[in-house]
Parts: C-alpha cells; sequence; structure tokens
C-alpha cells in the first residue's frame, strides 16, 4: 500500500481552507502534518480575512494540527512575496513535507500562481475542492454542520450590512443575483467557528467595525469568558 502523502495545508481561516482540511482528513492518501498562514508582521493578522493571531491559534488546536505562521511585511511587493514563501517551501522540503493543499475551487489564474510556485521543488500541489460547484458545496458545509461568519465584504459587489453575519441559508437567499454562495470572485470572506474539522467549537463575538478601500469589516475575535 502507498504510503500518505505528507502535507501541509494553507490555512486563510475561512471555510473554503476548513473544508479543504475535512475532505483530506478523510483522504487515506494523505496525512495532514499542520497548518500554514500568511500573516502581517506589524498587526499579527491574515490579509483579507483580518483574523487576529489568537483566533488563529485556536482554530489550529480544535483541528489539533500545530499552526506554521508566514510573517510578511506591509507593503508586500510581489517579488518579495515570492522569496518568503519560496522560503518556506524549501524549509518544508527539508522536514519532509511532500505536498500542500489549497482551498480553491475555480479560479484557474490563482491555481496556476500556486502550481507555478512548487514547479520543481518535489511538493505538490493539492485542490481538495477544485471544480466542485459552489451551490453544491455551499449546501455539503452547511449540512454538516460548519459555523462561518463573514468578516470581510466587497463593498463593490455586496452591501456594507453583510459583514458580520453568520454564513448560512438565511445568508445565501439574501444574496443578490449572480453572487456566489462561496465567494469565489472576492464576495466575502469568512471564518469558521465549528465544523467537522474541529474537535471542539470556538467561542467568539464581534470586534471592531470599519470600512476601508472598498472593503468592509466586521472583526472576530475570541471571546473569553470571566469566571
Amino acid at each position: 500500500m502507498k504510503r500518505p502523502l505528507r502535507t501541509w495545508v494553507s490555512w486563510s481561516s475561512g471555510k473554503d481552507s476548513a473544508w479543504a482540511l475535512f475532505r483530506l482528513q478523510n483522504d487515506p492518501a494523505v496525512a495532514v502534518q499542520g497548518l500554514f498562514t500568511t500573516i502581517h508582521e506589524r498587526n499579527r493578522r491574515t490579509s483579507l480575512h483580518g483574523t487576529p493571531l489568537a483566533l488563529l491559534e485556536r482554530q489550529a488546536a480544535a483541528a489539533r494540527l500545530p499552526l506554521r505562521l508566514i510573517p510578511l511585511p506591509d507593503p508586500c511587493p510581489r517579488e518579495t512575496y515570492a522569496e518568503i514563501l519560496g522560503r518556506f517551501v524549501r524549509g518544508c522540503v527539508l522536514e519532509g513535507i511532500e505536498a500542500m493543499a489549497f482551498g480553491d475551487l475555480h479560479l484557474a489564474d490563482v491555481r496556476r500562481f500556486r502550481e507555478q510556485g512548487l514547479a520543481g521543488t518535489g511538493i505538490t500541489p493539492l485542490f481538495p475542492l477544485w471544480g466542485t460547484p459552489t451551490p453544491d458545496l455551499a449546501r455539503e458545509m452547511l449540512a454538516a454542520g460548519l459555523e462561518a461568519w463573514v468578516v470581510c465584504v466587497d463593498t463593490r459587489r455586496l452591501p456594507a450590512s453583510f459583514a458580520g453575519r453568520r454564513w448560512d441559508r438565511r445568508f445565501l437567499s439574501r444574496l443578490p443575483a449572480g453572487c456566489d454562495p462561496c465567494g469565489e470572485n472576492g464576495e466575502f470572506h469568512t471564518v469558521v467557528t465549528a465544523g467537522p474539522m474541529y474537535t471542539r467549537r470556538i467561542a467568539t463575538r464581534p470586534g471592531r467595525t470599519y470600512c476601508r478601500g472598498g472593503f468592509a469589516w466586521v472583526e472576530r475575535t475570541v471571546h473569553s469568558r470571566r469566571r
């Protein structure tokens, strides 16, 4: 029997990367070794989602996996980004990592960018969600109990009031025509707080609300109850 691929999963903190993890957790050809994510050096948050480090760490703990952070400067030119990611990939090769998985769905240019970045490194890119029709995928996630919150919306595509809402059937039913139910075209971004990829639900609450550069955010922060 062929040995499963030692795999790191690219972690955005949102539903697509979480569901990619879930599929790989149930794939005997893959052995998930951990999660990796890019984070701003200054504010210790992910870029588009704005997820704080404390919540990222809770997500990794709930998935019972190590979390590898890749700090990026702000601004981060494309060349700098490629250099930093290249160093990370080379380190993974030395550790015996054989594959990296991504939650991309349909955007061919994004997939091509991932594949080109790993070409010749010895690491195989995996796309466990690729090609799945997004309405079907949304139904699959919700039926399995995925809990996700919309933390960012592109206000050119959605009203700012959609930020902060729970990503559920009600949210999907209110999306404007032409808006992808999984936000595949960048309409919105989510943070996952519960689901079958986790061993426990993560208690969170809404944090700061702000708008900048055509985007609206409602942060999701870890909720620590006082004793």
